[in-house]
């Protein structure tokens, strides 16, 4: 009998010793799998850094740091590397409102004319929903503006003043840096505080972030990465902006992927704020006319295979950054990156993806292409659009006031997918009299990318989708 127990507690000790070097196998292989994925990605683009944070249930799953933070000491990145965090902080200036609005200190309906009684006309219709859900009117302060000089926030405000609402408010919705700044200066207007002090406090102490901070061209920061941009096919510094222009609360800070996974583990647990007020912010949100955009307040709302995902992206001064969380895991991917339009958000993607496969896209078999005219027409754009020659009489009116001023720039993005090779037609359907849906596999020597177009039936491209 006691050998048999002793046999039995053997057998026990074997399979618990199997079923843990499986699972550690399982882990090893996962994360092999991420860095191959980050290496590639780092060769093919020519990114200087990156630095890759996962977090599953407010705890780190992996955490790794590739490459330089600087190319000029040939310091490697580390998880305790400081970068720019670009418009992903902007979903803490959102939740610095939301303490606000918490502490009874001001209303998503107070209207801007509450804090700028010399505001100009139309500011009086615009509320601080608006600011938070880029449904205000402005436009952005990025265009025709001097990085170099110093800003108050008083002066910086007349010069907000002098540009002009492009729509109602909450009639559209269009992304808008100015609207995130004005926040902050709204915020020092109620606390009394620069609103950057006013964060710390209230939001990155509470919740552990201890590196975090406001960006400061002056002080000395720890462990701090320098940041990028490839001119000519080289790699320089990145452009010289003024101190205070670092500091406006469209995306001020600066922080490590630790710091990240600490933020992560915060609004997992629900900290800080009432569940009413985390359900605010990640509601897509509602237009006047009943129609919905997929952003809440800081946060855009997107879905990968029909679950929820909630993600940002930031740009800025030679570092890009994207947070994609996956809240029916609990699962978060942070990736920061030192190199001006390095694609952060395909690499959180696709990591996303490798810790769970159900969010893999599921590739579409080209179909049979019955109208082979309209993709000769659309196959024309999409080489015109390569080479930066897209001219207006193949879009309508509207689109093209739109999509004409970005042709450059997506120009610019699929010349790095390689050569252009084909299309593969993978669904068309009549969406009414008036308009078609067409939807392509345009397949590159690197990367594929799928575009859906929307055609008016005298064949004018109303709109173009992109499908990851």
């Amino acid at each position: 009998m006691g050998t048999n127990r002793y046999n039995l507690f053997l057998a026990q000790i074997f399979l618990l010793v199997s079923f843990c070097s499986l699972a550690q196998s399982t882990v090893d292989k996962l994360n092999r799998s991420v860095d191959s994925l980050v290496f590639l990605e780092m060769k093919k683009q020519n990114i200087p850094g990156v630095s890759v944070v996962i977090v599953r249930d407010g705890k780190i799953d992996y955490v790794k740091g590739y490459g330089f933070s600087n190319l000029e000491h040939k310091v490697p990145v580390k998880p305790e590397t400081i970068f720019q965090t670009a418009s992903v902080g902007k979903q803490f200036t959102a939740f610095a409102v939301m303490l606000l609005v918490q502490d009874g200190k001001i209303s998503l309906d107070d209207k801007l004319t509450k804090f700028f009684p010399d505001a100009p006309t139309g500011w009086d219709s615009i509320t601080i929903k608006n600011m938070l859900n880029h449904t205000s009117g402005f436009g952005d302060y990025i265009d025709d503006f001097n990085y170099q000089a110093n800003y108050t926030e008083d002066s910086l405000y007349h010069e907000f003043k002098k540009r002009p609402l492009l729509f109602k408010a909450g009639e559209k919705q269009k992304y808008s840096n100015m609207a995130y700044a004005t926040l902050g200066i709204i915020m020092s207007k109620v606390t009394g505080k620069f609103y950057g002090d006013f964060l710390k406090e209230r939001v990155l102490i509470p919740m552990g972030m201890t590196t975090a901070r406001i960006n400061s061209e002056e002080d000395i920061v720890p462990n701090r990465a320098a940041g990028y941009r490839i001119l000519n096919d080289e790699i320089k510094n990145q452009e010289w902006v003024s101190p205070t222009t670092n500091t406006t609360a469209d995306g001020p800070l600066i922080l490590s992927v630790l710091d990240m996974a600490k933020w992560e583990a915060g609004l997992n647990a629900g900290k800080l704020l009432k569940k009413e007020y985390y359900d605010l912010m990640w509601t897509p949100t509602k237009l006047n006319d009943g129609t919905f955009e997929k952003y809440g307040f800081g946060w855009a709302i997107d879905s990968l295979n029909g679950k929820r995902i909630l993600e940002h992206n930031g740009s800025w001064q030679g570092f890009e950054s994207t947070i994609k969380r996956y809240p029916e895991k609990k699962l978060a991917v942070i990736v920061f990156a030192n190199l001006k339009r390095a694609r952060t958000y395909k690499m959180s993607t696709r990591i996303l993806q490798l810790f769970q496969p159900e969010l893999s896209p599921i590739k579409l078999k080209p179909i049979n292409d019955n109208d082979p005219k309209t993709t000769k027409l659309l196959g024309n754009f999409v080489e015109k659009l390569i080479k930066n020659t897209v001219t207006e009489d193949m879009l309508t009116t509207e689109f093209g006031k739109e999509f004409l001023p970005v042709v450059e720039k997506n120009s610019k993005f699929l010349n790095r997918q390689g050569t252009f090779e084909k299309m593969e037609l993978l669904d068309r359907k009549n969406v009414d009299n008036e308009h078609s849906m067409h939807h392509y596999r345009l397949v590159f020597s690197e990367e594929s990318i799928e575009l859906i177009f929307w055609l008016t039936k005298d064949n004018k491209i109303e709109s173009i989708a992109a499908k990851l």
